[in-house]
C-alpha cells in the first residue's frame, strides 16, 4: 500500500488485467497519450502489468515485457496527473523490477522521468526520435519494388533471426503477434531476406516499425514502401537516434515532433552484425 495523503484512501498496487483497460484508456488520453483499447490489449497479451488503484478507481500503471530469459522492455508507466510526485510511479517501478529479476531492462524516458530510472540504476545508452503527420497524398515516399516485397510464411525464421541479431534479444513472441496484426514488408534483391519493417493500426492511425536492415538505403526502401501503402493516413515511426533517418523522413512528409532517452539497467550485448534496428515497434516495447 501507498499513502498517497493522509487524509485520502490509500493506493494499492495489484496485477493488471483486461478489467482494467477501459480507464487505462482514459488515464492514458488525459497526458496525451493516443493509445486505444485495442493497444492496451496488445501490450497486456504480451507481458505483465501493475495497476495502481485508490479507491476502487486506476491512478498508475507500469508494464514490462520478457525478451527471451535474460532481457525485458520496460514501459507504459502512466501516473494521474493529479497523484503524481508522490511517490506512486517509483512504487509501480520497484514493482516491476521486482517481477523482472536479474534480466537486462531497456526503457524510453522522457526527460522527466530520467531523475526517477537513473536513482534506479538505468543509465543512457542512446536516442529515440519520434516522427508523425497525416501523409500527404503526394508524400515523396516512392517504394524500388524491385527489392521489397510482402513477406511469404516460409520467411518468418529469416525475419526472426535478423530481428534477434539487431535488438540483441529475443523479440519472438512481440514478432508473432505482429506476424499476425501487421503488415510486414520483406528486402529481398533475389539473395534471402535482408531486412523487414512491418506497418500496424496504432493510435491515431498506423506506426511503422520495427525496421531492421543492414544499412540506411535499405531502411529507407522499406520505410517508402510501407508509407506509399498509407498516403492520407497519420503514420507515426520511432527511430534510434543513431539511424540517421530523420532528416530523410522530413522530406517526405514525417517530421520530428518529439524524442527520449534510451536507457538500459544491465549490459546490452555487442552488436553481432552489420544488421540494425533503425525504427522501434513503438516506444514501450521497444
Amino acid at each position: 500500500m501507498i499513502d498517497a495523503a493522509a487524509d485520502a484512501p490509500a493506493v494499492v498496487l495489484i496485477p493488471f488485467g483486461s478489467g482494467h483497460i477501459t480507464e487505462a484508456v482514459a488515464l492514458s488520453s488525459g497526458l496525451g497519450w493516443p493509445y486505444r483499447d485495442a493497444d492496451w490489449r496488445f501490450a497486456l497479451s504480451l507481458g505483465r502489468g501493475i495497476a495502481a488503484v485508490q479507491d476502487g478507481r486506476l491512478v498508475a500503471t507500469g508494464f514490462w515485457w520478457p525478451y527471451g530469459e535474460g532481457f525485458a522492455s520496460c514501459g507504459m508507466v502512466i501516473v494521474d496527473p493529479r497523484l503524481q510526485g508522490r511517490g506512486i510511479g517509483a512504487a509501480i517501478m520497484d514493482r516491476v523490477l521486482a517481477d523482472i529479476g536479474d534480466r537486462t531492462v531497456i526503457l524510453n524516458s522522457t526527460r522527466e522521468g530520467q531523475r526517477l530510472y537513473t536513482r534506479l540504476g538505468f543509465v543512457p545508452y542512446g536516442q529515440v526520435r519520434q516522427h508523425q503527420a497525416v501523409l500527404a497524398a503526394d508524400s515523396a515516399a516512392e517504394p524500388d519494388l524491385a527489392v521489397v516485397r510482402d513477406m511469404a510464411a516460409g520467411d518468418a525464421a529469416a525475419v526472426r533471426s535478423l530481428d534477434r541479431a539487431a535488438a540483441r534479444m529475443d523479440r519472438g513472441d512481440l514478432l508473432g503477434a505482429l506476424f499476425t496484426t501487421g503488415s510486414v514488408v520483406v528486402l529481398d534483391r533475389g539473395n534471402g531476406v535482408e531486412g523487414y519493417a512491418c506497418v500496424r493500426d496504432f493510435g491515431r492511425g498506423v506506426v511503422i516499425g520495427p525496421v531492421v536492415a543492414g544499412g540506411d538505403d535499405d531502411a529507407k526502401a522499406l520505410i517508402a514502401a510501407l508509407a506509399a501503402r498509407h498516403r492520407g493516413t497519420f503514420v507515426r515511426i520511432d527511430v534510434t537516434g543513431n539511424s540517421g533517418l530523420s532528416p530523410w523522413l522530413e522530406t517526405i512528409g514525417l517530421p520530428g515532433v518529439d524524442g527520449v532517452v534510451a536507457m538500459v539497467r544491465g549490459t546490452l550485448p555487442a552488436p553481432a552484425t552489420a544488421t540494425r534496428l533503425f525504427a522501434l515497434s513503438n516506444q514501450s516495447l521497444g
